[in-house]
């Protein structure tokens, strides 16, 4: 038996993927009340890899798709505060349009739950998600909320 490598380029495209369907999932929950369990069920069985254009993207890892969605519902109270931290002072989260809501919540949640992922590389990947369904205007916000949690949630990164 051979041990093949996987190129690097796959194992990006897999995360890349599952970071989308993990904004799916997130946005999914919050506009049908649907569970984590239920939401992971749906996008593994149906939609796992397609893109906001409803094609089909890279493969996702379904590891840390399920990873991301479990770990946003798990530590939703620190993720929440984190993000409300780097808000204006007046705004709830509600504010947020929920695509925005999703991205920054599943970003925050690797944030916490991945130590082991570097925090820039974390809000490159979910920077380029933004610009994948916004303007430059609401993708550089998301940039900008993202580079404080991060190095509000991990200082010795800054």
């Amino acid at each position: 038996m051979t041990d093949q490598k996987i190129p690097f380029e796959v194992i990006r495209a897999g995360r890349a993927g599952a970071r989308l369907a993990a904004v799916q999932a997130l946005y999914q929950m919050e506009q049908t009340g649907q569970s984590a369990k239920s939401a992971i069920r749906d996008l593994m069985d149906d939609r796992l890899g397609m893109g906001p254009d409803e094609m089909p993207v890279e493969e996702a890892d379904p590891d840390l798709f399920k990873s991301i969605v479990n770990a946003t519902v798990e530590h939703q109270t620190v993720i929440d505060k984190a993000i409300l931290a780097r808000l204006n002072k007046s705004w709830r989260l509600s504010r947020l349009d929920n695509t925005t809501r999703s991205i920054l919540r599943a970003a925050v949640a690797e944030l916490v739950a991945h130590q082991e992922l570097s925090r820039r590389i974390l809000v490159d990947e979910y920077v380029s998600l933004a610009h994948d369904f916004f303007d430059k205007t609401e993708a550089n916000f998301v940039n900008a909320v993202l580079d404080n949690v991060s190095k509000d949630l991990r200082p010795e990164e800054a």
